[in-house]
């Protein structure tokens, strides 16, 4: 079981990281950009539903960082239960 756990929370951190460079690559890329365009298809599936219900802040988007908060205590716990 450890080896899952392993594999979990590597799998956890990959997505974070990539949460992650598409905030990043989003403030400098454009829309159609081929690299961010990648980064979006993975993880908007994952931040619409938080978008919804998350109250309108105006300019700033803080879904990315509603979704690494949840993904760190997921990982946590996942991890946890395994070991």
């Amino acid at each position: 079981m450890a080896s899952i756990a392993v594999i979990v929370d590597w799998a956890i951190r990959i997505y974070t990281l990539i949460v992650l460079a598409q905030v990043v690559v989003s403030y400098f890329l454009a829309p159609y950009h081929p690299v961010r365009r990648a980064l979006d298809r993975l993880v908007e599936p994952v931040l619409s539903p938080i978008r919804r219900v998350m109250p309108r802040t105006g300019m700033i988007d803080f879904s990315p960082l509603v979704l690494v908060v949840g993904l760190q205590l997921l990982g946590t716990l996942v991890v946890n239960l395994l070991r």
